[in-house]
């Protein structure tokens, strides 16, 4: 059986291959699905982006980022709080909290995962790398 993705024809993806069990992983690491047939990184998707392929592995991030964007938000919080998109040094993109002050996180910021799932919100949360290094300046 075949499954077609653009102008090419793939075999279409049988079980998984390279995916890991739930029991398998570690709960405090951040894993992410990359694209058998081009490559692509990604984060919690059925589909490549790029190829539309379904047959996706499961890799173990290395935890390490960069803050693309973040914002404050004041709604459905009792404090201030950011929501933070984050660059993953393999590719992939994630939504989730840098630990600090909410107005202190910018973008380019280097950070590094802490805990793969917040208690109340189920996200990464992240702290920053450099942040001794903006004390001074």
């Amino acid at each position: 059986m075949y499954h077609h993705s653009g102008n090419t024809a793939h075999p279409a993806a049988g079980p998984a291959t390279g995916l890991l069990e739930p029991e398998d992983r570690d709960p405090e690491a951040l894993y992410f699905q990359r694209c058998t047939w081009c490559g692509t990184a990604m984060y919690h998707r059925l589909l490549c982006p790029v190829c539309r392929g379904s047959d996706l592995s499961t890799e173990r991030s290395e935890g390490t980022g960069t803050v693309r964007h973040s914002t404050v938000v004041h709604r459905n919080t009792p404090a201030a709080r950011n929501v933070s998109l984050v660059e993953m040094a393999e590719g992939f993109i994630v939504r989730g909290r840098v630990m600090g002050p909410p107005i202190g996180i910018h973008s380019g910021d280097r950070v590094r995962l802490s805990t793969a799932r917040d208690a109340v919100r189920g996200e990464p949360v992240f702290q920053l790398l450099d942040e001794h290094y903006r004390a001074w300046t």
